[in-house]
Protein backbone atom coordinates (compact mmCIF):
# COMPACT_ATOMS: atom_id res chain seq x y z
CA UNK A 1 0.00 0.00 0.00
CA UNK A 2 1.75 3.25 -1.01
CA UNK A 3 -1.35 6.02 -0.28
CA UNK A 4 -4.31 6.75 2.05
CA UNK A 5 -6.45 5.91 -0.73
CA UNK A 6 -5.24 2.47 -1.30
CA UNK A 7 -6.02 2.19 2.16
CA UNK A 8 -9.16 3.16 1.91
CA UNK A 9 -10.06 0.90 -0.99
CA UNK A 10 -8.64 -1.74 0.67
CA UNK A 11 -10.74 -1.10 3.54
CA UNK A 12 -13.90 -0.85 1.51
CA UNK A 13 -12.91 -4.10 -0.27
CA UNK A 14 -13.30 -5.85 2.94
CA UNK A 15 -16.63 -4.11 3.81
CA UNK A 16 -17.58 -6.04 0.64
CA UNK A 17 -16.10 -9.23 0.78
CA UNK A 18 -17.37 -9.64 4.55
CA UNK A 19 -20.66 -8.39 3.50
CA UNK A 20 -20.73 -11.22 0.57
CA UNK A 21 -19.67 -14.04 2.65
CA UNK A 22 -22.55 -12.99 5.29
CA UNK A 23 -25.14 -13.43 2.93
CA UNK A 24 -23.68 -16.25 1.06
CA UNK A 25 -25.78 -19.31 0.09
CA UNK A 26 -28.70 -18.47 2.33
CA UNK A 27 -31.87 -18.57 2.01
CA UNK A 28 -34.77 -16.07 2.03
CA UNK A 29 -35.78 -17.15 5.51
CA UNK A 30 -32.47 -17.03 6.89
CA UNK A 31 -31.79 -13.66 5.75
CA UNK A 32 -34.74 -12.41 7.49
CA UNK A 33 -34.52 -14.45 10.35
CA UNK A 34 -34.16 -12.27 13.69
CA UNK A 35 -32.24 -14.07 16.74
CA UNK A 36 -35.14 -12.11 18.93
CA UNK A 37 -37.87 -10.12 18.42
CA UNK A 38 -36.11 -6.52 18.07
CA UNK A 39 -32.76 -8.10 16.58
CA UNK A 40 -31.77 -6.83 13.36
CA UNK A 41 -31.48 -9.58 10.36
CA UNK A 42 -28.79 -10.66 8.09
CA UNK A 43 -31.02 -8.69 5.17
CA UNK A 44 -31.69 -5.66 7.03
CA UNK A 45 -27.95 -5.20 8.40
CA UNK A 46 -26.12 -5.87 4.67
CA UNK A 47 -29.36 -3.23 3.25
CA UNK A 48 -28.58 -0.65 5.62
CA UNK A 49 -24.79 -0.34 5.76
CA UNK A 50 -24.99 -0.52 2.06
CA UNK A 51 -27.12 2.04 1.78
CA UNK A 52 -25.17 4.06 4.77
CA UNK A 53 -22.48 4.15 2.02
CA UNK A 54 -23.97 4.93 -0.71
CA UNK A 55 -25.61 7.84 1.11
CA UNK A 56 -22.40 9.02 2.00
CA UNK A 57 -19.91 8.42 -0.66
CA UNK A 58 -22.11 9.88 -3.41
CA UNK A 59 -23.02 13.14 -1.03
CA UNK A 60 -18.96 13.07 -1.11
CA UNK A 61 -18.75 12.61 -4.81
CA UNK A 62 -21.36 15.18 -5.51
CA UNK A 63 -23.08 12.44 -7.46
CA UNK A 64 -27.05 10.67 -7.45
CA UNK A 65 -27.21 7.68 -5.13
CA UNK A 66 -27.13 4.44 -6.83
CA UNK A 67 -29.84 3.52 -5.01
CA UNK A 68 -31.58 5.79 -7.34
CA UNK A 69 -29.70 5.93 -10.24
CA UNK A 70 -29.09 2.75 -10.38
CA UNK A 71 -32.83 1.25 -9.79
CA UNK A 72 -32.43 -0.35 -6.98
CA UNK A 73 -35.08 1.49 -4.77
CA UNK A 74 -37.82 0.48 -7.61
CA UNK A 75 -36.15 -3.40 -7.14
CA UNK A 76 -36.08 -3.75 -3.53
CA UNK A 77 -39.14 -2.07 -3.23
CA UNK A 78 -39.27 -1.24 0.58
CA UNK A 79 -41.72 1.12 2.22
CA UNK A 80 -39.28 3.58 3.04
CA UNK A 81 -38.92 7.11 1.99
CA UNK A 82 -36.79 6.94 -0.93
CA UNK A 83 -33.44 8.87 1.21
CA UNK A 84 -34.05 6.41 3.79
CA UNK A 85 -31.01 4.60 4.70
CA UNK A 86 -32.12 2.68 8.13
CA UNK A 87 -30.77 5.16 10.66
CA UNK A 88 -33.14 5.35 13.30
CA UNK A 89 -35.30 2.74 11.95
CA UNK A 90 -37.55 0.94 14.52
CA UNK A 91 -37.88 -3.08 15.55
CA UNK A 92 -41.30 -2.90 13.36
CA UNK A 93 -39.37 -1.16 9.75
CA UNK A 94 -37.00 -3.66 10.18
CA UNK A 95 -39.32 -6.41 9.99
CA UNK A 96 -40.59 -4.94 6.54
CA UNK A 97 -36.99 -5.81 5.00
CA UNK A 98 -38.10 -9.25 3.83
CA UNK A 99 -38.51 -11.14 0.15
CA UNK A 100 -35.29 -9.57 -0.49
CA UNK A 101 -32.91 -12.29 -2.02
CA UNK A 102 -29.18 -12.73 -2.14
CA UNK A 103 -28.73 -11.74 -5.00
CA UNK A 104 -30.35 -8.75 -5.02
CA UNK A 105 -28.47 -7.63 -2.06
CA UNK A 106 -24.99 -8.56 -3.58
CA UNK A 107 -25.70 -6.61 -6.67
CA UNK A 108 -26.45 -3.40 -5.16
CA UNK A 109 -23.72 -3.84 -3.11
CA UNK A 110 -21.40 -4.25 -5.37
CA UNK A 111 -22.44 -1.61 -7.63
CA UNK A 112 -21.94 0.13 -4.31
CA UNK A 113 -18.79 -0.70 -3.91
CA UNK A 114 -17.72 -0.34 -7.38
CA UNK A 115 -18.92 3.50 -7.38
CA UNK A 116 -17.18 3.63 -4.13
CA UNK A 117 -13.74 2.34 -5.10
CA UNK A 118 -14.04 4.65 -8.51
CA UNK A 119 -14.29 8.00 -6.72
CA UNK A 120 -11.78 7.01 -3.76
CA UNK A 121 -9.19 5.60 -5.86
CA UNK A 122 -9.27 9.25 -7.61
CA UNK A 123 -8.77 11.71 -4.56
CA UNK A 124 -5.31 13.19 -4.36
CA UNK A 125 -4.05 14.03 -0.95
CA UNK A 126 -5.33 17.63 -0.82
CA UNK A 127 -9.23 16.06 -1.66
CA UNK A 128 -8.89 14.17 1.42
CA UNK A 129 -7.90 17.26 3.99
CA UNK A 130 -10.99 18.90 2.25
CA UNK A 131 -13.48 19.61 5.10
CA UNK A 132 -16.81 18.61 4.01
CA UNK A 133 -18.60 18.94 7.11
CA UNK A 134 -18.63 22.04 9.46
CA UNK A 135 -20.95 20.89 12.50
CA UNK A 136 -18.28 19.50 14.38
CA UNK A 137 -15.72 20.53 15.91
CA UNK A 138 -13.29 19.74 14.91
CA UNK A 139 -14.65 20.11 11.28
CA UNK A 140 -14.69 16.92 9.12
CA UNK A 141 -12.88 16.37 6.45
CA UNK A 142 -13.13 14.21 3.55
CA UNK A 143 -11.16 11.11 5.25
CA UNK A 144 -12.10 11.26 8.01
CA UNK A 145 -15.76 10.60 6.98
CA UNK A 146 -14.45 8.03 4.51
CA UNK A 147 -12.74 6.60 7.62
CA UNK A 148 -16.41 6.51 9.69
CA UNK A 149 -18.41 5.37 7.00
CA UNK A 150 -15.40 1.96 6.76
CA UNK A 151 -15.87 1.75 10.57
CA UNK A 152 -19.73 2.02 10.80
CA UNK A 153 -19.92 -0.70 7.61
CA UNK A 154 -17.99 -2.70 9.09
CA UNK A 155 -19.41 -3.02 11.90
CA UNK A 156 -22.42 -3.95 10.57
CA UNK A 157 -20.96 -6.36 8.05
CA UNK A 158 -19.50 -8.28 11.08
CA UNK A 159 -23.14 -7.86 13.11
CA UNK A 160 -24.65 -9.90 9.90
CA UNK A 161 -21.66 -12.34 10.14
CA UNK A 162 -22.14 -13.21 13.55
CA UNK A 163 -25.90 -13.46 13.09
CA UNK A 164 -25.06 -15.76 10.49
CA UNK A 165 -22.79 -18.07 12.32
CA UNK A 166 -25.81 -18.63 15.04
CA UNK A 167 -28.42 -19.32 12.15
CA UNK A 168 -26.00 -22.05 11.08
CA UNK A 169 -25.31 -23.24 14.49
CA UNK A 170 -29.21 -24.21 15.00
Amino acid sequence: MSSATDLLVDAFDRVQEVSRAAVADLDEQQLTARLDADANSIAWLVWHLTRVQDDHVSALAGQEQVWISGGWADRFALPFPLDGIGYGQSSADVAKVHDIPTDLLVGYQDEVHDMTVEYVGALSAADLAEVVDENWDPPVTAAVRLVSVVSDTLQHAGQAAFVRGILLRR
